[in-house]
């Protein structure tokens, strides 16, 4: 059997009133596709891909059958299909929303030589089919989401890579091996995010300017500052907005000038941080 795309499988059986199916294409990683689905009726073929499958079951129940067994996962659980598995799928009473992703067999490689020194072509295998980890369902969700409609793409891109290194090490037995010292990387990728902060920065800009994987520096970035790199990132931005207010600037053009998708992300990031709005640290000043 030839492996498909989760596109093309889609195309096979066209969906019914009620049901909707969205793939997109994950920024900041290469051709990734995801899939925010409702399904009540719609039934996938057996079939094949030559990435992994991984995601999870937000409501409802869904029923497949991959190497010989029938797997049932709803709300909590998070689905593995390794490559190449082929695997069927369909609705159980009232159907089921899932949030499902494709990745690369090259990007879990990435990850899984940061988490465990991995060399040469080994490959992760995910044991089960279907695991019960609330944990791990919630990241998937809040990674899928961030990266389906959140006006900030280092930030699904991060949550990706955490929710696929969760994944791994609980569920493929990859141990997480201890950190060293990354006091002067982490450094450079503060440094960088400061000068660039207005910026669409990508991890793996970060973390090749300072020579790091991806996901190592998630790890040491945490450890040496207590935030993530996107967590600082945003920091960095909310303090240089907030010049930018204090000197009387709109909160509009604050917002396009320090990096923020518009002025309703900025005044998120503002609320979280300092309690109030942009508005009001601008009246502040100007009164």
């Amino acid at each position: 059997m030839d492996s498909v795309s989760q596109g093309e499988t889609l195309g096979i059986r066209p969906l019914r009133a009620g049901e909707r199916a969205e793939l997109f294409l994950a920024r900041h990683f290469d051709s990734l596709e995801c899939l925010s689905a409702t399904f009540a009726t719609h039934a996938y073929a057996p079939h094949a891909h030559d990435t992994y499958v991984v995601g999870t079951i937000e409501t409802g129940c869904e029923a497949w059958s991959v190497r010989g067994e029938r797997h049932y996962g709803g709300p909590g659980d998070v689905t593995f299909i390794n490559p190449l598995e082929v695997h069927d799928g369909e609705p159980i009473g009232g159907g089921y929303s899932y949030r499902m992703t494709y990745p690369a067999v090259a990007l879990m490689q990435e990850i899984a030589s940061s988490l465990a020194g991995w060399t040469g072509d080994r490959t992760p295998f995910f044991r089960q089919a279907c695991v019960h980890d609330p944990e791990g369902a919630l990241l998937l969700s809040q990674a899928h989401r961030a990266m389906q409609t959140g006006p900030d793409g280092l930030h699904g891109e991060e949550l990706l890579l955490r929710a696929y290194a969760h994944c791994l090490v609980r569920h493929a037995g990859l141990p997480a091996s201890a950190l060293g010292s990354e006091a002067g990387p982490v450094a450079r990728a503060r440094d960088l995010m400061e000068a660039r902060h207005d910026e669409d920065l990508s991890l793996a800009e970060i973390a090749r300017i300072c020579g790091l994987p991806r996901h190592h520096l998630i790890r040491a970035f945490r450890r040496e500052t207590g935030l993530t790199p996107h967590a600082w990132l945003v920091d960095v931005r909310v303090r240089r907005a907030r010049d930018r207010l204090r000197r009387g600037e709109a909160p509009g053009a604050v917002a396009a000038a320090t990096g923020f998708s518009d002025q309703a992300h900025l005044t998120r990031a503002f609320k979280a941080r300092l309690g109030v709005t942009p508005g009001a640290v601008r009246a502040a000043h100007l009164s």
